[in-house]
């Protein structure tokens, strides 16, 4: 699993921006809001999601999955290496996050990008 695989899968996705945040975390969001963190220069490469709250304890007990620091809090778990997943699950995790997100934009940001909330 590579970066570029998951910058790939983040852009299939309508009205996703990157940058940079707190100094090199590769940051993917949608409406100016983060939905995936990446520590591309860490070794190994790590990464972070938002998950449902009622899937949080369970996404715990995967392999790689860890509360993420700070944000840990509002169900956000920290994933040590990027290749625990495969691109299937890397696919799942990225478009969940992204839903949670998107869902919490106001109605008049979501109209702006042209995304549909559930």
């Amino acid at each position: 699993m590579t970066i570029e695989t998951l910058q790939t899968i983040c852009h299939q996705l309508p009205g996703v921006t990157e940058d940079i945040k707190l100094d090199h975390h590769l940051c993917f969001n949608v409406g100016g809001k983060t939905f995936l963190f990446t520590g591309p220069d860490s070794v190994p490469v790590t990464a972070a999601v938002k998950v449902p709250d009622e899937d949080f304890e369970e996404a715990l007990q995967m392999e790689c999955f860890s509360p993420q620091a700070y944000i840990g809090r509002y169900k956000w778990v920290h994933i040590a290496d990027i290749n625990c997943l495969n691109e299937k699950d890397w696919g799942f995790y990225i478009e969940q996050s992204y839903r949670l997100i998107v869902n919490k934009l106001p109605a008049r940001v979501k109209k702006q990008l042209n995304i549909a909330g559930e």
